[in-house]
């Protein structure tokens, strides 16, 4: 069956779980016996899967804050996915900091997919063609800002297209603004959520890939899945996916791809429409990352509250670093999109500004303008979208994002000297968990104590 296709897609991610004040990541109950989740998932997902040579069958994406981690602490692992693409040419980009891309600003689309780009040359030494939106969350002002930067394809679920697919992934053309289109795969959104949630109710490989794939018609089959899927959260799960990717899908005819070949012989013929503001993980659009929903269980108006307090902070931020930039005669926003070089370690600041024709500033001016850019940065981090995904405030997911923006305060504070911790902390003190006696404020006076403690220390 020279026309029966099959793409497996892994999205790989962890959030940026360092202490930002710190830069440690702080040991995480239930991760034991390893000190924390990316050290855990890494010996049960992501080395496995590198050993076996899985990355090299995949299409897939790895996130900038995981793959930054892979690098340091995980080197042979971080190899070996590089390796991969190498050989392969599979992977895609994925915007930096898994935001909720249709719940931010226009500038902060543009940001996050400048950053996920550049994070990618740095990985992989190439441009990407592809690249995955953070719970394949879609407007059109997203797909906008992913096609304005050169992207030519993402990944959505079939629950959030509309027109003729007839059930299968494409590729098809969605026509955007100024006369611009760009490439979407649809995914079997049934057979990916029954090989994430039920893999172990079948006695093998064999069984799900005649299940799922045996009455097939010719064209593209795509499976995506939470790359963490394969060995953390089903065990074993990463020799489940070798064996259907080598041996049960070829067995019934099916050619192994990736998106980005498969695209290259097979361009969209046929346009479809998008669902704005819907995701793969929410059946209720993106209503679990703004005020909270029936897929997460007990009162979620916390998450609402919260978001309002980011939302504000991040618009003071703006106005602080905007006036610094435009008094020191740059334009704020390409200077930000740029700053990623900072972050990626490719330059220092002052490197920086001078490759930004910036380099005459006075040291003071300089300083603060750096400072203030950095900010930028963790106030980028805090909106993390795993801060919102589950049920409770207290997790550990809305305490770094409520410590990305404690860092971002305090970055500011120290540049400027204008204190924004009051109206934050204002805002924070809505943001009530109803499981405990705490509030969002609770949590950042906590994390603040911990930064002063940590600081007298090192003096």
């Amino acid at each position: 069956m020279a026309d029966h296709y099959l793409c497996f897609h892994g999205h790989f991610y962890q959030p940026p779980r360092e202490d930002p004040f710190t830069g440690q990541i702080p040991r995480e109950p239930g991760a034991e016996p390893y000190h924390d989740f990316n050290e855990k998932i890494t010996a049960e997902c992501y080395r496995p899967n590198a050993m076996l040579g899985n990355f090299e069958l995949l299409s897939f994406n790895v996130g900038p804050t995981l793959a930054s981690w892979l690098d340091k602490y995980a080197h042979e692992t971080y190899d070996r996915i590089a390796q991969a693409d190498r050989n392969s040419g599979n992977a895609m980009a994925q915007s930096a900091h898994h935001t909720i891309l249709p719940l931010a600003r226009r500038r902060d689309k543009i940001a996050q997919v400048a950053w996920g780009i550049a994070s990618f040359e740095h990985r992989f030494g190439r441009k990407p063609s592809g690249m995955w939106m953070p719970e394949t969350a879609v407007d059109y002002e997203t797909l906008e800002a992913l096609a304005g930067a050169g992207v030519t394809f993402t990944v959505l679920s079939d629950e959030q297209v509309t027109g003729d697919t007839g059930g299968r992934a494409g590729p098809y053309r969605v026509k955007l603004g100024a006369g611009r289109s760009i490439t979407v795969f649809v995914r079997d959104r049934f057979s990916s959520n029954q090989l994430s949630f039920d893999m172990d109710k079948f006695p093998n490989t064999k069984a799900w890939t005649e299940q799922a794939l045996a009455s097939r018609g010719p064209g593209l089959v795509l499976i995506a899945a939470d790359g963490e899927t394969f060995g953390h959260h089903c065990r074993a799960g990463e020799h489940f996916l070798h064996n259907v990717l080598l041996r049960d899908a070829p067995a019934l005819g099916f050619q192994i791809t990736s998106l980005t070949h498969y695209l290259a012989d097979h361009p969209p013929q046929t346009e479809i429409e998008i669902r704005e503001m819907t995701s793969w993980s929410c059946m209720h659009g993106v209503a679990r990352w703004v005020t909270g929903c029936e897929c997460t269980p007990g009162d979620g108006r916390w998450k609402g509250a919260l978001r309002r307090a980011l939302d504000n902070l991040s618009g003071e931020i703006d106005l602080v670093y905007t006036a610094e930039a435009r008094a020191a005669s740059a334009n704020p926003w390409p200077l930000r999109d740029a700053y990623i070089a900072v972050v990626l370690g490719q330059m220092d600041g002052p490197a920086f500004l001078a490759a930004q024709g910036l380099g005459s500033l006075p040291t003071p001016v300089a300083n603060r303008l750096l400072a203030l850019l950095q900010a930028e940065f963790y106030r980028q981090r805090m909106y993390a979208s795993c801060a919102f995904y589950f049920e409770e405030l207290t997790r550990a997911e809305p305490r770094y994002a409520i410590a990305n923006a404690a860092r971002a305060v305090t970055l500011v504070k120290e540049a400027t000297g204008e204190d924004l911790s009051r109206g934050f902390h204002r805002d924070l003190s809505v943001a009530v968990s109803s499981r405990v006696n705490a509030t969002a404020a609770d949590l950042y006076d906590a994390i603040m104590a911990a930064a002063q403690a940590s600081s007298l220390t090192k003096q």
